[in-house]
């Protein structure tokens, strides 16, 4: 299976681009349905250690269903299936133009939650305008073990969000075990709670928020994934879930940019427009970084071919 890795503003993707498994026709939601019943030691060999880590993100090229789209893309991480990744699009959209698919401008990638137009602004730097995003819930309480009452906000960018704008200590590496813990408990109180987005979608992503550390910055913020590892880009879809909140408490303006910093000091700009819906229209603009072409292997009797975990 061939493989491409690439960073982007730190946080690991990787695309498979030959040897991938054969998901058939249908709608994007029904092969990456098809992924996960039948191909999920796939999705193992990938992600998981040996050959990967929990920070990891892989992307599995396929065929769109729109004739208007350079490719379709099903994204998975160490725990199962994305609905979309804001820093993996990016790295996609660098790693297509590696391969000499596309070049400088836009074009569209299909993913499981509608079309997203990536545009590649040079070799390294992409924006990606993600699907409509908006908050779903504000000022929600949730009574979390060892910690207390928090507060947060509940927002879709790609993925759901719970957004907690007092951060439980400085967003910083060595707070990241603190970090880790504080959203790890409230992820399980939402769950526990019954505590959902939309139609009863499970809230996988906590994320955090403080003062930046770079005065060309708005904020900085901390991103817990669904896999249990942080994000270390200032996340995508996460940074479209803060500016759907921004634009509704009316603190930030359509074509406005808001400067998100990472919790390791990465940066992504973004701003927004209105969807007819009341929605708002993220564009997001981050920098990826190829970092190897390789082969995966799996010799016949590797005990952990299918990963450990």
């Amino acid at each position: 299976m061939r493989v491409i890795d690439s960073h982007t503003e730190g946080e690991p993707t990787r695309v498979i681009v030959e040897g991938g498994p054969d998901l058939g026709d249908g709608s994007l939601r029904e092969r990456i349905e098809r992924f996960a019943s039948d191909f999920d030691h796939v999705r193992r060999h990938v992600i998981l250690e040996p050959r990967g880590s929990d920070a990891l993100v892989g992307a599995l090229l396929c065929e769109p269903t729109r004739e208007d789209c350079a490719a379709g893309v099903l994204f998975f991480n160490n725990r199962g299936y994305l609905n979309m990744c804001g820093h993996g699009s990016i790295g996609v959209a660098v790693t297509l133009a590696h391969l000499g698919r596309i070049g400088r401008g836009v074009v569209k990638l299909e993913t499981t939650v509608g079309v997203v137009a990536v545009e590649l602004v040079d070799d390294n730097t992409v924006t990606v305008e993600n699907v409509p995003s908006y908050r779903h819930a504000q000022g929600v309480p949730v009574e979390v073990s060892h910690v207390g009452r928090v507060t947060g906000d509940i927002a879709w960018g790609g993925n759901w969000f719970f957004l907690v704008n007092d951060a439980p200590c400085p967003l910083d590496l060595e707070h990241e075990r603190e970090l880790t813990g504080t959203a790890l408990r409230i992820q399980k109180a939402l769950r526990d709670q019954g505590i959902t987005g939309a139609d009863g979608s499970e809230i996988d992503h906590i994320e955090f928020f403080s003062t930046p550390r770079d005065a060309a910055a708005n904020s900085r913020n901390f991103v817990l994934c669904p896999g249990g590892a942080y994000d270390r880009s200032p996340c995508g879809t996460g940074t479209s879930a803060k500016l759907a909140c921004l634009a509704a408490d009316g603190l930030l303006e359509p074509g406005e940019e808001w400067v998100q910093e990472s919790v390791i000091g990465s940066r992504f700009r973004a701003r927004y427009r209105r969807a007819d819906d009341g929605s708002v229209i993220p564009s997001v603009t981050g920098r990826a970084f190829i970092c190897a072409e390789t082969t995966l292997v799996q010799q016949p009797g590797d005990p952990f071919a299918d990963g450990i975990g």
